[in-house]
């Protein structure tokens, strides 16, 4: 399958202040945010790209067209939007203060048996569980593999950008980590995780890479057009070959 970057937006105010924004509008990215955002157009300035994707959210549209902006415009994809990357929806805990949220008994059960949550509904905005949000989550993911891999290859790179607990959640589903134990995996804004799906196993080739280095897929990519993946690890962790690393 291809090769699937998942992006965490830059930081947004809400993040800073610590309020749960979810699918509140207006929430973009602050100054800093901004400089995360063009960071990570700068990290991936020499990558080939075939797709970028966003959650429709505006941190996530904002991050998404500041690192578009950092590839060279020859060889720059146009930004498309799956709203099955969008924010988990958090109904009546939606633009809450995180200090107010601990207190409510949900909160023990979001920390420890997330699976089993499903978030208060609310008048003005929309309510679901941790596991619904995974499922969609998930579901777009595999469906871009597949549509990246026919289009270019099985070496094709393509970026999802999304939020912190989608991304978590994703990655909970390729590490066969159950959805109770994600709360382990860190996210953070303007993050970088890679992962890369084969016909036996998800492998998972970073996680919460906030580093400056440039992004060089290219020996993976190369080896993966050639047919080199089969799905099999390499016995004792093999040699390593520059595909995770800068």
């Amino acid at each position: 399958m291809a090769i699937c970057l998942l992006v965490r937006h830059g930081r947004t105010t809400s993040n800073a202040t610590g309020v749960l924004a979810g699918w509140t509008l207006g929430v973009g990215l602050d100054e800093f945010g901004q400089e995360q955002a063009a960071g990570l157009g700068a990290r991936l300035a020499t990558s080939t790209l075939a797709a970028v994707v966003a959650s429709p959210l505006q941190r996530c549209q904002e991050t998404a067209t500041s690192l578009l902006h950092g590839i060279p415009e020859g060889s720059r994809p146009e930004l498309c939007t799956d709203d099955r990357l969008g924010e988990a929806r958090y109904g009546a805990w939606t633009g809450q203060p995180l200090r107010e949220l601990a207190k409510d008994p949900l909160w023990r059960a979001v920390q420890d048996r997330p699976s089993t949550v499903t978030f208060p509904a609310h008048p003005d905005h929309e309510h679901e569980g941790m596991a619904q949000m995974q499922a969609r989550a998930v579901e777009a993911i595999l469906e871009w593999d597949a549509r990246v891999e026919s289009e270019h290859g099985a070496g094709g790179v393509w970026v999802a950008v999304s939020h912190g607990d989608v991304i978590k959640a994703i990655l909970a589903e390729a590490l066969a980590t159950p959805l109770d134990e994600f709360q382990r995996i860190v996210v953070d804004p303007a993050s970088v995780s890679i992962v890369h799906r084969t016909q036996r196993r998800p492998f998972v080739l970073r996680t919460n890479d906030t580093g400056s280095d440039p992004i060089d897929l290219s020996v993976l990519s190369a080896a993966l057009q050639a047919g080199g993946a089969d799905g099999d690890a390499d016995v004792g962790g093999g040699a390593g070959d520059g595909a995770s690393r800068s």
